[in-house]
């Protein structure tokens, strides 16, 4: 999944973190809402902004994120 597609920084916005679409709604609020036990249709119904695609977008972003944190450590 190419999460750039779905996942904006804006420095403006919430403090410039990661945002689901230019949104208000950041990558954390919704792995956040995973990791409570949230699961993906439960955070469409609470947000019907947010799409699937939306939900998988932040799983690979932090994915991604942690990728690179352990290129820098190792």
């Amino acid at each position: 999944m190419d999460y750039k597609k779905y996942i904006t920084i804006e420095a403006d916005k919430r403090g410039g973190k990661p945002c689901i679409r230019g949104m208000r709604i950041t990558v954390y609020d919704v792995l956040e809402y995973l990791a409570s036990g949230m699961s993906a249709e439960e955070i469409l119904v609470d947000f019907p902004q947010l799409t699937a695609d939306d939900i998988r977008a932040c799983i690979a972003f932090a994915a991604n994120r942690e990728r690179e944190l352990t290129k820098i450590s190792a």
